[in-house]
């Protein structure tokens, strides 16, 4: 890509934004999920997605207020983005991607659908750990055991083994 490339400006951006504002959401007793960053002629839109720490639960718009303020104060402050724009701060929403054994934590009790190369399964999560021998902190790569209830019977499958997996609202 040239230097001139707006995706990589792009790319840069968010990583110098997700390092800027990670400790600011720690701090908020929240985690980073992601940051995006778009372009369109002179504006920009920057999108945070935060969630809770670990753990089944929701994090509801309350707690997004307290975030959102912070965010925006670490944002004025080191005015990292050109120009204006608008700040957007949210969950990762209700049909999110499952990849690391933290995502399926969150996820226990909620419908899930879980691809593998073999097959794909649709059912309720209902556990997430890590291999006896695996570091809990670098669960994103390999090691674990996610449970999931298909038609009543639980199904145990490797981390390693999920191609991909997405929360899905039930009824739909």
């Amino acid at each position: 890509m040239a230097a001139h490339d707006p995706h990589k400006r792009a790319d840069a951006l968010a990583r110098s934004l997700t390092d800027l504002l990670t400790p600011v959401v720690a701090d908020a007793g929240l985690r980073l999920e992601g940051v995006e960053t778009t372009r369109a002629g002179r504006y920009s839109v920057v999108r945070v997605f935060v969630d809770l720490a670990d753990g089944p639960g929701d994090l509801d718009l309350d707690a997004l207020g307290p975030v959102t303020a912070a965010v925006s104060q670490a944002l004025d402050e080191a005015d990292p983005v050109k120009g204006q724009y608008t700040l957007e701060v949210s969950t990762p929403g209700a049909e999110r991607e499952l990849s690391t054994l933290r995502h399926f934590r969150r996820a226990v009790g909620h419908s899930a659908r879980v691809r593998t190369a073999d097959e794909e399964l649709t059912g309720v999560v209902t556990g997430a750990d890590p291999d006896n021998d695996a570091d809990d902190a670098n669960e994103g790569n390999g090691g674990g055991m996610v449970r999931i209830e298909v038609d009543g019977v639980e199904r145990g499958i490797a981390l390693e083994d999920i191609t991909e997996a997405r929360m899905v609202v039930a009824g739909l």
